[in-house]
């Protein structure tokens, strides 16, 4: 059972993305609001659900792969080069 001042994964809609937050309100034996600990923006709790899905380990694979081997992956385009 989560306790007040606890450490909890959730959504943050200002980071856009999950991150640590800390509980600051229970609502009987539920998670009411949660603190980012990145951002310290306040919100009601969202369970972790909200924004898009994060990157599969696959796509993240590929995108660090193609980062280092200066090759894009299939579906991208590649930036054009100003000059």
């Amino acid at each position: 059972m989560p306790r007040l001042g606890d450490d909890i994964d959730d959504y943050c809609s200002s980071c856009q993305r999950t991150t640590d937050h800390s509980i600051v309100v229970m609502m009987g034996e539920e998670v009411g609001k949660t603190r980012c600990r990145t951002c310290g923006s306040e919100h009601k709790y969202r369970k972790n659900k909200g924004g898009s899905k994060e990157m599969s380990a696959q796509e993240a694979f590929q995108k660090v792969l193609s980062s280092v081997s200066g090759q894009m992956p299939e579906g991208t385009k590649k930036p054009r080069k100003r000059g």
